[in-house]
């Protein structure tokens, strides 16, 4: 008996092997989860279909969530296939290259809708879709980044949409609580995903992770995985509205520790 035996869990955003969804999709499957992925477009297709056969996984289907129709039919498919829905993990996120570089007041005003439709908005129209099947004791979860509440460079827009996914969980943790249905986020430390290489300086970003973290160790997908396992199971039953942190650390230092530092 896993931790997620008899739950049916749908994550959305999958886009490839490197990324946090598979390090939560692989460490879902290992509890004994019933899995359902959603991709984003095309181009993502004949990456995201063999990962879901690697985990015998049926219920692979394409959304884009910028569209309250594609949101409604994959809902009304989830529904058909797996009845009722135990968690619902969001792992989405988009802004326009130009909107990550340069200065933040630059930022247009079309690349500032765009980032927060994608990024924040798709995580409520998902919830409320998927409100009718969600089963009581569930879980929704979604992922964002420390660069919501401290300056990071050129991340700019995502930031900003990052901040606003994070009070969105907490006014949704609001919402679901009475039906007994948990609303948290994981904030992962730097991982080498598709997304996070699209942004400029990442490299040195990640190569500078861990020695300024006190653990000194960077996180991977897997961490996220484990962490999210333990926040859509019984074991995390009265946890709701957190921003959970996997990043060895990093978000309570306020400066480098010289001890820490190399020469």
């Amino acid at each position: 008996m896993g931790l997620l035996t008899g739950k049916n869990a749908l994550i959305f955003g999958l886009a490839n092997d490197k990324s946090i969804a598979w390090g939560i999709a692989q460490a879902f499957a290992r509890e004994g989860a019933k899995l359902g992925f959603s991709y984003a477009g095309e181009m993502l297709e004949k990456r995201v279909k063999p990962l879901a056969a690697q985990l015998g996984v049926d219920f692979v289907e394409q959304c884009d969530v910028a569209s309250d129709e594609q949101i409604a039919a994959v809902a009304e498919k989830a529904k058909a296939h797996f009845g009722e829905i135990d968690i619902l993990v969001h792992s989405i996120g988009f802004a326009n290259k130009d909107e990550l570089q340069g200065y933040f007041y630059n930022t247009s005003r079309a690349g500032f809708h765009l980032a927060m439709d994608i990024s924040v908005f798709s995580f409520v129209g998902l919830a409320r879709a998927f409100q009718p099947m969600l089963r009581r004791g569930g879980a929704l979860l979604t992922l964002t980044y420390y660069g919501s509440v401290k300056v990071a460079p050129n991340y700019n827009m995502m930031g900003v949409a990052k901040a606003a996914l994070e009070a969105s969980t907490r006014y949704m943790a609001a919402d679901f609580g009475p039906q007994g249905i948990r609303v948290n986020a994981i904030s992962a430390g730097p991982i080498r995903t598709l997304a996070a290489m699209g942004v400029s300086g990442f490299r040195d970003m990640h190569r500078n992770f861990a020695e300024m973290a006190p653990m000194h160790e960077h996180v991977t997908a897997e961490d996220c995985g484990n962490a999210a396992v333990y926040l859509c199971s019984d074991m995390s039953a009265h946890v709701t509205g957190e921003i959970h942190y996997v990043d060895s650390g990093y978000n309570i230092m306020a400066a480098p520790d010289p001890k820490g530092l190399k020469d």
